[in-house]
């Protein structure tokens, strides 16, 4: 009997493998470690993709410049971009499309017990920046800290610039006296001991900018879309059904532990509760904000940052049925 079943059981698995095999193939390039993977493996995991019709295939690549040449060469058909990069590409002639995947933004950590209530509190301190001088996060910052207190965050304040890792590792050392990173760097830190004094969100909010549009998502190829609807139908699908189960199903996260690496329960909770509440809404991107986002970014980051994308080219965000 318990042959039977096995050889029934065994029989299923072959099956299953044989219809994802005869699946079209959807190829995104990601970085290792990054969040994205937390949905790609729900996705596999609760087959969400052979369901709607296709089979996902994550590569994962050391980082974002090796994730565009998979992109941009056509070793993968997408990867995990902002979409002011995507604007950048579409005012230069190339028709990539931007599908949300997260509106999780970062801020400035400084230590619980450090005094820094307030951006000009770090007047003379040294600031930890990860993602270079024209990271999103420190323009928004840089601008948020000149309207609110006429403070000019970059002229009375030490910079160094370098990877999340070591600009996390350094701040928690005292070795920096804040740190400017991404949200699962700073979840980290905040589990040991630090605290967010001006979230990217609140400063766009007061900037007259939307905190609930999406920065980061999938960038496709148009003529991929164009070629394969049903697939990036699909795919929109199985994204949006697996952050519903991340949202609502604590089970559902004992199987990305081991990827998150958490080293305490604390990291553990923090990075579970900021990817949730990085979890867009299903609702068409507000095209408005969206623009008053991207003027705002040429003005800050000038050509080096956007290009000749100083004002929001049309087609950026992709549409369902277009």
């Amino acid at each position: 009997m318990i042959r039977v079943f096995l050889s029934a059981l065994m029989a299923m698995v072959f099956a299953t493998r044989a219809f994802a095999a005869d699946l079209p193939s959807l190829r995104v390039a990601v970085l290792k470690f990054g969040t994205v993977n937390w949905e790609m493996e729900t996705i596999r995991a609760q087959g969400l993709d052979t369901a709607q019709g296709f089979s996902l295939e994550p590569l994962g690549l050391a980082g974002g410049a090796a994730s565009k040449i998979a992109f941009q060469g056509g070793a993968a058909d997408a990867m995990v971009v902002d979409w002011i990069w995507v604007a950048r590409q579409r005012a230069a002639g190339k028709d990539y499309v931007f599908i949300p995947y997260s509106k999780a933004v970062g801020g400035i950590a400084v230590p619980e017990q450090g005094g820094i209530t307030a951006l000009p509190d770090l007047k003379g301190k040294t600031i930890g920046i990860a993602g270079g001088p024209l990271d999103k996060s420190w323009l928004i910052l840089q601008a948020y800290a000149k309207a609110t207190y006429g403070f000019d965050l970059a002229a009375e304040t030490k910079q160094v610039f370098g990877a999340p890792p070591l600009i996390t590792q350094k701040t928690l050392d005292g070795e920096i006296d804040a740190a400017i990173n991404y949200w699962h760097f700073l979840a980290r830190m905040q589990a040991n001991g630090f605290r967010i004094v001006a979230p990217v969100n609140e400063a766009a909010k007061a900037l007259g900018l939307d905190p609930d549009t999406p920065l980061l998502g999938y960038v496709f190829k148009g003529a991929f879309i164009r070629e394969n609807p049903v697939v990036i139908a699909g795919f929109v699908a199985a994204s949006r059904e697996a952050k519903a189960i991340l949202a609502d199903e604590e089970a559902s996260w004992d199987v990305l532990r081991p990827m998150m690496r958490a080293k305490t329960q604390a990291e553990f909770d923090q990075l579970k509760a900021g990817f949730r509440a990085g979890i867009p809404e299903a609702e068409p991107i507000d095209l408005r904000s969206a623009a008053a986002m991207l003027r705002l970014m040429a003005e800050l980051g000038g050509e080096d940052l956007v290009g000749k994308a100083t004002e929001l080219p049309d087609g950026v965000f992709y549409q369902a049925g277009e």
